[in-house]
């Protein structure tokens, strides 16, 4: 009598003392149940998952509320009373639908008044991107019996007459990824598929040394020309953007969601294990003021982590260890609840982003690409950035990933070993998490008395209509805290011939050049805008380039190493614009251009250009 009368006293003033409990959860066919988020209701960052026992220990006050979830199962919620055991059961969902309310994400066949997401088949082939068979006894070991990568078709950018068109407007690309799948290619022994070579992210996949911007900008502008090492009668023009860097103790705190993908075509070892091996790397980045939450689907969405402080990071990687693929691709409801627990930690004037990694076989409500893009286009408009981090073989969706990435503010990487997480996750931390500048645009008006006419290097899926640099509401890429971003343009000068421009027919009404155009040395003037991370509008500023075209030898080590790259770039894709472009000129320049190379990728490149001047000399000696 004594200790209800203590316990209705504490209850009556608030003073709910505090106790740990234990307990065991289980499936409804009474077996243990691993990996299930077991919290409070009132405060989701304290919570726990269960063992490989199905077992869990919290603490609780008296008469709190705690949640029990896992993937796949219905929710519970239990009340915390003087027991100090509990065994809870969780029921199968329900999988034909899922319902996204306003309180919370729950699976029902209820029909209720809230937003419906069906999970439809899983479908390996989207009707737009080129499918390629890349299968070889290397990639059958832990790829599919069918392979269905898929990549862009990519129409490579041509030469240009500048009286007829004067104006070259992009978006920057600040993606990765196309390096580190072309490596994983051809150290397998093969050639990458020509539209897996997105020339601009082989060129901006290695860091180059320019000075930090110093003005009010939050980048600086560095441009260079020279003579063109694959056409000498041409010239080659160089426009680099460095991003500010940041100290890691001065960054922005975080609010980040990993949303990870724990389908059946996950259990790849390079796969799931890998991806779990990466995220622990991003995790030891993490701090205090940090928050992260898990979220992971499969054949229904879950959250398996509750917003938990980026310090804790015993419990962030005890989530990620119990975390095992099976099931199908219900990457929508994945896409939803991740920006919805996003969104409800929301920090202000933070770093809120979504990782998303997956291999990208990932069905999207009825029409697959349509319907992702049109879900990502609508969740940039909260504010919350998106990272996208590609893994695996066989059935990989590049086109789908770098979709994604393009249309949700954010980057793309594909990691293939964990070197490669480590570079993107620890060395390259704040550009790949920290974004300075978003919808960063530039546009290039050539000088026609010193410019015949001008070719962009790659950027082929990001280039803008004229009109698009001053709408502001029109997206582009997003530059991150220390980011270099490197676009070639090969000009022809006046007076070349052989231009390679499609003829086109004189214009009636062109205006002529005027005087000062014609009189002036500079080559072209170029213009940025960007706008600020939480910002609307953007800001404009511009400068002209001009000066004398030098030899390639006498030229920066960070043009002589772009200029390798492209080359390299042109070269796997059997350019027709690739020129006198050979093997053994791409490894010089890189050689000569190679620097300290601390970190050794600028060393392995030269290596994978080996790789394949051999694998083409074994190929010609069977013909």
């Amino acid at each position: 009598m004594k200790a209800t009368f203590v316990l209705f006293f504490l209850l009556s003033f608030g003073l709910n003392p505090e106790k740990t409990i234990t307990g065991k959860v289980f499936d409804n066919e009474k077996s243990p149940l691993t990996g299930a988020s077991v919290y409070l209701k009132s405060d989701p960052s304290k919570g726990t998952v269960t063992d490989s026992d199905g077992k869990f220990t919290i603490n609780a006050p008296l008469g709190s509320q705690i949640v029990v979830s896992a993937v796949g199962f219905d929710e519970k919620t239990f009340k915390v009373t003087n027991k100090n055991h509990y065994e809870i059961h969780l029921k199968t969902t329900k999988l034909e639908e899922m319902i996204v309310t306003k309180e919370d994400i729950v699976f029902t066949q209820e029909s209720v008044e809230s937003k419906k997401i069906r999970t439809r088949p899983h479908r390996s082939v989207a009707p737009s991107p080129r499918v390629y068979d890349t299968s070889s006894e290397y990639l059958r070991t832990d790829a599919p019996d069918q392979n269905t990568e898929e990549y862009g078709i990519i129409k490579e950018n041509q030469f240009l007459e500048v009286k007829k068109t004067p104006l070259s407007t992009f978006s920057i690309d600040v993606d990765r990824a196309a390096y580190s799948n072309v490596r994983r290619f051809i150290n397998n022994g093969q050639m990458p598929p020509k539209d897996a070579v997105r020339i601009e992210e082989m060129i901006n996949y290695f860091a180059y040394e320019y000075p930090q911007p110093t003005g009010a900008h939050p980048f600086a502008v560095h441009t260079e020309v020279a003579a063109c090492p694959w056409n000498t009668a041409h010239q080659l023009a160089l426009v680099n953007l460095q991003a500010k860097k940041i100290p890691t103790d001065n960054l922005p705190p975080s609010n980040l969601v990993f949303l990870i993908d724990v389908s059946g075509s996950m259990s790849s070892a390079n796969k799931l294990p890998l991806l779990k091996s990466a995220f622990k790397l991003l995790t030891q980045q993490l701090r205090a003021q940090d928050k992260v939450s898990i979220v992971v689907y499969a054949g229904a969405a879950g959250l398996v982590l509750p917003p938990t402080p980026g310090n804790n990071q015993q419990a962030i990687v005890e989530a990620l260890e119990r975390l095992n693929a099976g099931g199908s691709t219900a990457g929508g409801a994945g896409i939803e609840l991740a920006y919805k627990v996003a969104k409800e930690n929301f920090m202000e004037g933070g770093n809120n982003r979504v990782i998303l990694a997956t291999d990208g076989d990932f069905n999207v409500g009825a029409s697959s690409d349509d319907d992702m893009i049109r879900l990502i286009e609508e969740k940039r408009k909260t504010g919350i950035f998106v990272t996208t981090l590609g893994f695996g073989m066989g059935n990989y969706k590049d086109a789908k990933m770098e979709k994604i990435a393009d249309k949700g503010n954010g980057n793309y990487a594909y990691i293939d070993n964990i070197q490669e997480a480590k570079k993107v996750l620890i060395n390259e931390f704040g550009g790949t998490m920290f974004t300075v500048a978003k919808d960063v645009k530039l546009q290039l008006e050539f000088n026609p008395t010193q410019v015949k006419a001008y070719r962009l290097i790659g950027y082929e899926n990001r280039l803008l209509n004229k009109e698009d640099f001053n709408d502001d509401t029109k997206d582009a890429g997003e530059l991150g805290a220390g980011h270099t971003v490197t676009a070639l343009y090969e000009l022809v000068p006046v007076g070349v011939e052989g231009d390679n421009t499609k003829p086109v027919g004189d214009l009636k009404y062109q205006k002529q050049v005027n005087t000062k155009a014609s009189k002036s040395k500079e080559l072209f003037h170029v213009k940025f805008r960007y706008k600020l991370p939480d910002a609307t509008q953007s800001k404009l500023f511009e400068q002209a380039v001009s000066g004398k075209s030098v030899a390639i030898e006498k030229t920066s080590e960070n043009l002589r190493w772009a200029s390798a790259v492209a080359a390299f770039g042109m070269l796997l894709r059997d350019s027709p614009l690739k020129g006198e472009a050979t093997y053994q000129q791409v490894i010089a320049l890189a050689q000569s251009a190679k620097g300290k190379d601390l970190n050794g990728y600028r060393s392995e490149f030269i290596r994978l250009v080996n790789s394949v001047e051999l694998m083409k000399g074994v190929a010609e000696n069977k013909k």
